[in-house]
């Protein structure tokens, strides 16, 4: 099937895919656009996974500090080489982290940094309130799990929703600058300061 160069550039501008990513995709799907959207996707995820063992020495630290002058963020963000930790689009991500966390107000990066000690009380408090309904232990105990997970989601920087667009979360938008500069870009530390 021969691929037409406006939907190439439309696929481009709607999933800042790479021309001959969106090209392939195209092809691959047959120009159905929702097909070459999930293939981008797939693309996508698989290269995350790839770079996901490699090591991130490089980056950068970026502050914000919030207009009021009563909040402020260091956010340290990890890439594999000194040319990305210079891109502007690297930089841009790094910066809107840190106004992420001014915003959001994170305890940690991700949810399985989140101690078990610290969900222990939380836990024990659902546990009673459903064991007053008579439910079964079984069903209790999924009921916890499921509380227990948006809890520790809710705490993790990486889960959340992000401020400027709800519709991804930080993790999603970092897999998105992973694909587009191809390296593995990581989270290493925030510090979030506030009056």
């Amino acid at each position: 099937m021969k691929i037409n160069i406006s939907d190439v550039k439309k696929l481009r501008q709607q999933t800042n895919a790479p021309m001959m990513d969106a090209k392939k995709a195209l092809e691959e799907s047959k120009g159905d656009f929702d097909k070459a959207v999930e293939w981008l996707r797939k693309k996508g995820a698989d290269m995350v996974a790839k770079k996901a063992g490699r090591e991130a020495k490089e980056g950068i630290v970026e502050s914000y500090v919030h207009s009021n002058k009563k909040i402020g963020v260091l956010v340290e963000l990890g890439c594999e080489t000194d040319f990305v930790a210079k891109n502007e689009e690297f930089v841009a991500l790094a910066h809107e982290i840190a106004m992420q966390v001014a915003a959001s107000d994170p305890k940690y990066i991700n949810p399985t940094d989140v101690p078990e000690e610290e969900l222990a009380n939380e836990k024990k408090v659902i546990m009673e309130m459903f064991a007053k309904e008579k439910k079964p232990q079984d069903v209790i105990e999924k009921i916890a799990e499921g509380k227990l997970e948006k809890i520790r989601n809710d705490l993790s920087l990486a889960k959340q929703s992000l401020v400027k667009n709800p519709d991804i979360t930080i993790e999603e938008l970092i897999a998105e600058k992973t694909v587009k500069l191809s390296e593995k870009i990581e989270i290493r530390k925030f510090v979030r300061y506030e009056i």
